[in-house]
């Protein structure tokens, strides 16, 4: 491959314009479906039968420039950076799924052990002598229960995340186990067993799973399922990442984000919108959540991919290090 400092600009910017373009795509989804913004197609005229009047207009304007405005600014970042490796941007993208996995963790930490306090309290009627009559009533709706108590338990996971490493998502593992060992302790020594402590097993156990993807990507733990990989050559098998990069893992991911958040009815935009929630009585109020795992799982995954196709380029272009012989050790 032509190693020049030219094509490292190129192929830097590429990489980081994917991640860019993720996290713009999912402000327009905010601004389409919660503030109900018309959406940058419609300033192209692709939406339908949407009318646009001055300041929808203007605001599909900005939804449409938002686009190349993210690649202008990573392209400047990038150029800023003009004497990085490919390996430099690869060890930051992997450091920003890692941040974005302890965040995601942190939330799943929180946001389930205060529900699943709500929620036994609730069901055991000590709500009443604890809280005012109406601020009972509003625990009990799905969407103020979402808003005044999850969300900001998110927003303090996102600060939490940036000032500890100590902890991730390797002890969701051990948080199921223990959650699962209280429910088999107070089903049979207490005859003692409500929905939400079944709905908090599901609710870690899912973000178990979709939040350890990106870490099993770099770590190399992901279970291949061809049998030729493993008898390939390291520029081989680098070529073998940053095509597969391109064509499965980025193009999965964007498509898990286009039909599940494309519009409001989109099978991850509705339960977030209605904070979805169970219809077993006094259950936990995160199902709507569990949707949005999804998309920390395609996001975290896009940046963990644009990083493992800018390490591939740097092992075809024999830069120091090996990510192929020496996996890197994200601080999850």
């Amino acid at each position: 491959m032509n190693s020049g400092p030219v094509s490292n600009l190129l192929l830097r910017i590429f990489a980081s314009s994917i991640v860019a373009l993720a996290f713009v795509f999912l402000l327009n989804d905010v601004l389409i479906v919660w503030l109900e913004w018309p959406g940058a197609l419609a300033w192209l005229g692709l939406a339908g039968d949407v009318e646009l009047d001055g300041a929808a207009a203007s605001r599909a304007a900005a939804q449409f420039v938002s686009y190349p405005l993210g690649i202008a600014l990573v392209a400047g970042y990038v150029l800023r950076r003009r004497g990085a490796a490919l390996r430099d941007d690869a060890e930051r993208l992997s450091a920003f799924a890692a941040y974005l996995i302890r965040a995601a963790f942190w939330s799943v930490l929180l946001v389930g052990l205060v529900d699943m306090l709500i929620s036994f309290l609730r069901i055991e009627g000590f709500m009443e002598s604890l809280l005012s009559e109406e601020l009972n009533r509003e625990l009990a709706r799905p969407s103020f229960r979402g808003q005044f108590v999850h969300y900001p338990l998110m927003a303090l996971s996102l600060v939490i995340a940036a000032f500890t490493r100590s902890l991730g998502f390797i002890w969701l593992t051990v948080l199921v186990v223990i959650a699962e060992f209280q429910i088999v302790i107070s089903r049979f020594v207490f005859s003692y067993e409500q929905a939400f402590m079944g709905d908090l097993v599901r609710f870690w156990y899912a973000a178990l799973f979709l939040f350890a993807s990106a870490y099993a990507l770099v770590e190399e733990g992901h279970v291949r399922v061809d049998v030729f990989y493993a008898r390939f050559r390291r520029r081989t098998k680098a070529w073998s990442n940053a095509i597969g990069s391109l064509l499965l893992g980025m193009p999965l991911c964007w498509t898990i984000l286009l039909t599940g958040m494309w519009e409001r009815g989109s099978s991850i935009n509705s339960p977030l919108m209605s904070f979805e929630i169970s219809q077993s009585g006094y259950g936990m109020y995160v199902k709507y959540l569990m949707a949005g795992f999804l998309v920390v799982f395609a996001v975290s995954m896009i940046v963990q991919f644009a990083s493992y196709f800018l390490h591939a380029v740097a092992d075809l272009r024999d830069e120091t290090g090996s990510h192929l012989d020496e996996p890197h050790e994200a601080e999850i």
